[in-house]
């Protein structure tokens, strides 16, 4: 299986679709510091959101195959910006979480990873386990 490293914004679903992959009991806690699993690395949203701290996140994208964007479905901008896939030299996918809230707007989402420069999308909802099986399938297809 493909390890991955999930990059987002606080609230973007990172740890919640973490313990949805690892089978975990999904209950709320904040990330305080990279947690670096045996297949899943979980980065805390600020290391995203300040630039002082994104240096971080280039160094731990090389300890991964896959480097995964995550954009909450109802959120109101991007944090990524054009082309910055070409940044990590990982395949880059896009997540978009929390698929199932009223407010959802999920081609909205896809788009703005698109021009982020994801070709790879998957929609999903990690509370009710919705769409996580094709991103299980991706991870375990070896290359």
């Amino acid at each position: 299986m493909k390890k991955i490293m999930f990059v987002g914004r606080v609230g973007a679903g990172k740890t919640t679709l973490t313990q949805r992959l690892r089978g975990e009991k999904i209950h709320y806690y904040k990330t305080q510091y990279v947690h670096y699993g045996d297949l899943i690395i979980d980065t805390p949203g600020e290391y995203t959101e300040r630039a002082n701290l994104a240096g971080a996140l280039a160094l731990y994208a090389y300890e991964a195959d896959v480097v995964g964007f995550l954009i909450k479905a109802n959120d109101v901008y991007s944090i990524y910006g054009p082309n910055i896939t070409c940044m990590v030299n990982r395949d880059v996918i896009g997540i978009v979480t929390a698929i199932d809230r009223p407010d959802a707007n999920v081609e909205k989402c896809k788009e703005w990873l698109r021009l982020a420069g994801c070709k790879t999308i998957f929609a999903l909802d990690s509370k009710t386990g919705r769409g996580v099986d094709a991103l299980l399938e991706y991870l375990s297809k070896e290359e």
